[in-house]
């Protein structure tokens, strides 16, 4: 525990020296709230609004999490797929790949029309941005299982499934967790470009509202709490990795 804040100090004085330079900045310079507020105003807004940001929260982070949960899913069935059979491996892999070439905030509106302007067309967006990382590095994972240890288990008499739990999945953890990583972090900004789109609520609503009113400060807190939002769902993915891959590393 010791070690890790040790480790973390760097960090915390960037932190710390932005935070200065950005109050001290605004304050000299004579900035337009409207442009970029005090650091102070914005934490001011911050506390003002706390009922209502913690609602907001809520809302974006249970669409965040449950659209993750849906990539996590498919994401893992379509790479056991593409990586058991050829077909899918020369149609589908290919597909997933080519799908990254559009842009995702072009077919957001599609996700509108689609479900409408309920929570379900913020969840399919996240699922948008989230599916491909998912997909991808765990097919590439279960790619990288050593074929050589694959062909000793099945001389041992191995069966599938023991080469499915001891030897695929074991082998693919790593790109999984790679790709949920990247996943969680973007995650966030899926549920807020669909609250864009059309919502009732959210950080993603909130931040759209308080920028169409000039109010820099509402504007800026959103943000601080999207971006926390991002690390929160990052560093729960990185610790869940450690409590799963812990023992490779000793």
């Amino acid at each position: 525990m010791k070690r890790s804040l040790i480790a973390n100090v760097p960090v915390l004085v960037f932190v710390l020296l932005l935070a200065v330079l950005w109050e001290v900045g605004t304050r000299v310079m004579n900035i337009p709230h409207y442009i970029i507020p005090r650091l102070s105003d914005v934490f001011v807004s911050m506390w003002e609004n706390k009922q209502l940001l913690g609602k907001h929260f809520g809302v974006t982070l249970g669409e965040s999490l449950l659209g993750l949960g849906i990539s996590v899913l498919f994401g893992t069935l379509a790479a056991a797929w593409i990586e058991s059979s050829g077909l899918a491996k020369k149609t589908i892999y290919p597909l997933i790949v080519g799908s990254q070439t559009i842009p995702i905030i072009a077919l957001s509106p599609i996700m509108v029309m689609w479900f409408g302007y309920e929570i379900w067309s913020k969840i399919a967006v996240v699922v948008l941005f989230t599916f491909f990382p998912l997909a991808v590095n765990t097919a590439d994972g279960l790619r990288s299982a050593d074929p050589d240890i694959g062909e000793l288990m099945r001389t041992m008499g191995a069966r599938k499934r023991d080469l499915l739990t001891k030897w695929k999945i074991p082998s693919a953890l790593p790109g999984f967790f790679t790709g949920l990583k990247m996943a969680a972090a973007i995650s966030v900004g899926g549920a807020t470009l669909g609250e864009w789109l059309g919502g009732e609520s959210g950080l993603g609503m909130y931040t759209k509202r308080a920028s169409n009113m000039l109010r820099g400060e509402a504007v800026f807190s959103g943000v601080i709490l999207l971006s926390a939002m991002g690390i929160i769902l990052f560093l729960a993915v990185q610790w869940l990795e450690r409590a799963c891959l812990g023992h490779r590393r000793s």
